[in-house]
């Protein structure tokens, strides 16, 4: 028998006070818990509970301990060794942290059992007490002294049963539950939430650096920037955008994907009015604004030839203060040739209007094909900055330039090897996981690369708005697809390679699928297919990581 303790290496003043708490743990069951210098804080005082016992069953102790030689004079409990000798208050120290315990249980969130069975204690383990003795608010069964220490457990069990008035004891979950209340996800979470507000900032001043391109290319009207995964494309798309817009003139920012269509939108929103582009959205949304009847999702000749026609036809007649000075593109390489028409038939002035396109040919992941028809200069982003080093490292193979890997050092990517008809089923364990070590839900995306999960084509029952709805969703883990994911991220992202639909584009969608992750990165899946679609280094890299992990 030994119970959990908590911290794993707390500290003691006294080595008298360290040999009553491991001597307590060995005798405690497992299920029991032992917590040392825990912290209360109430509206009118801040108190440290030396030890605290939550055992199923019996109930929840709160012991006060004082090591050295203790005695009681004159009414005044006193403290010596060490050459000193002072005042102490042991029963009000214990009662007050008693009181200050079920007080925070009482308002925590994580606990709904209502107030367990509790009592005090003081335990003087360096300290002999007279068979007969007795003192106000210290009765002698509610005291430890050292000849008690040999069976502690057994004292603290005789005093909860003693105690009057109190509720029925702790069940095992209850104790669980006091557990993550004390020492649980809770404190943890908030390191982890810390350290996820940290990376986001670095990333965020990363990206912004990536301004100085935009500075550079103030007087270009027609630019085509190609940066790989995690450059900062999407973010300096939106940056291009706010200054057209703060300039006077009227933009659109457009891409393909209705995911990265509605983090645009979001985006956009937290700019002041004036520097807002006119049209933000993807770019067949843009036509049926126009006045296009919508088709049916499942009708590529729709999306693909007679939106784009219509939208040329209807762009000619549309008057001059609905079409746009300048066009901004993200993820420029998903338009196919068709759309390039009637990108510049919405231009005011299609010869000259400003167009900015953003893209990343490693990310062609559709079967369509298409360049824009004009002339744009090209300039390169090579540097990766929104990724961890471990996760750029992953997937820099398979970019079509190699890239500067400037973000932090991270954990190391994670790889359950499994064959792909079970690689759902082991992402569905890590996400659990990864939950229960204290991941916020809304940063952790579960990604497939063949069937979609479960859990995705049921919310896509009603309709792809309300799906993409739940992407913002702070309750919820987020499940995709990596066609859909594109230009999206979250800082843990769990990858199931359940297969792939066409080979032939598998190569790009696994670049995609890697890239999505900025924190933490877990690949669940068949080694012999990541290796035949992503070529050996990755798989080098994989394996590397899967040496670390065991």
């Amino acid at each position: 028998m030994t119970a959990r303790l908590f911290p794993d290496d707390p500290q003691f003043a006294h080595a008298s006070e360290e040999l009553f708490v491991r001597t307590l743990r060995d005798q405690l069951p497992d299920d029991a818990a032992v917590f040392c210098n825990v912290r209360l804080s109430g509206r009118s005082q801040d108190r440290e509970a030396d030890v605290v016992v939550a055992w199923p069953g019996v109930g929840v102790a709160v012991v006060e301990v004082k090591g050295g030689s203790v005695s009681l004079q004159r009414g005044e409990w006193r403290q010596g060794g060490d050459g000193t000798d002072r005042v102490i208050h042991p029963v009000d120290q214990a009662v007050s942290c008693k009181y200050l315990l079920c007080d925070y249980l009482a308002e925590h969130p994580r606990w709904s059992a209502g107030r367990p069975r509790t009592a005090h204690l003081v335990a003087l383990p360096a300290t002999t007490l007279a068979s007969d003795f007795m003192a106000p608010g210290l009765a002698r069964w509610m005291a430890i002294d050292t000849t008690d220490i040999p069976h502690a457990a057994a004292r603290i069990r005789a005093a909860l049963d003693k105690v009057r008035d109190e509720p029925d004891p702790p069940s095992a979950e209850d104790v669980e539950a006091l557990v993550d209340c004390l020492a649980g996800t809770a404190i943890p979470q908030q390191h982890l939430l810390a350290q996820l507000a940290e990376r986001e900032a670095a990333c965020d001043l990363l990206t912004r650096d990536q301004a100085k391109v935009l500075d550079l290319l103030a007087s270009f009207p027609r630019v085509e920037i190609r940066g790989g995964a995690g450059s900062g494309k999407t973010w300096l798309a939106v940056e291009k955008a706010r200054r057209l817009a703060a300039d006077g003139q009227r933009v659109a920012i457009m891409c393909y994907s209705r995911g990265l269509a509605e983090f645009l939108k979001r985006r956009v929103e937290t700019l002041p009015k004036r520097q807002r582009p006119g049209y933000v959205g993807t770019f067949h949304n843009l036509g049926i604004g126009w006045g296009v009847a919508p088709g049916s999702d499942d009708d590529s000749r729709y999306w693909e030839e007679f939106l784009p026609a219509a939208m040329v036809s209807l762009a000619a007649e549309l008057p001059e203060g609905e079409r746009f000075d300048a066009i901004v593109i993200d993820e420029g390489q998903d338009f196919a040739q068709s759309w390039w028409d009637a990108v510049l038939a919405a231009l005011r002035d299609p010869d000259a209007g400003s167009l900015y396109v953003f893209s990343d040919e490693g990310q062609r992941i559709f079967a369509r094909q298409g360049r824009p028809t004009v002339d744009l200069m090209p300039i390169p982003l090579n540097e990766n900055l929104r990724n961890t080093k471990q996760i750029a490292g992953t997937f820099s193979s398979l970019a079509p330039e190699q890239m500067r890997i400037r973000g932090s050092s991270g954990v190391p990517v994670r790889f359950i090897q499994c064959s792909s008809e079970d690689a759902v089923e082991a992402a569905d364990d890590v996400a659990d996981a990864l939950l229960g070590d204290g991941w916020p839900p809304e940063s952790v995306a579960l990604l497939t690369t063949h069937q979609r999960h479960p859990v995705q084509r049921e919310r896509q029952e009603d309709g792809q708005d309300a799906y993409w709805e739940t992407f913002w969703q702070d309750d919820e883990v987020f499940y995709g697809h990596v066609l859909g994911f594109k230009g999206l991220e979250r800082p843990a992202v769990v990858l199931a390679v359940n297969g792939f639909r066409d080979e032939a584009r598998a190569k790009e969608m696994l670049y995609v699928a890697l890239s999505r992750a900025r924190d933490l990165l877990v690949v669940c899946g068949d080694m012999d297919l990541i290796r035949r679609v992503g070529g050996e280094a990755v798989a080098r890299r994989l394996l590397d990581s899967l040496a670390q992990t065991h």
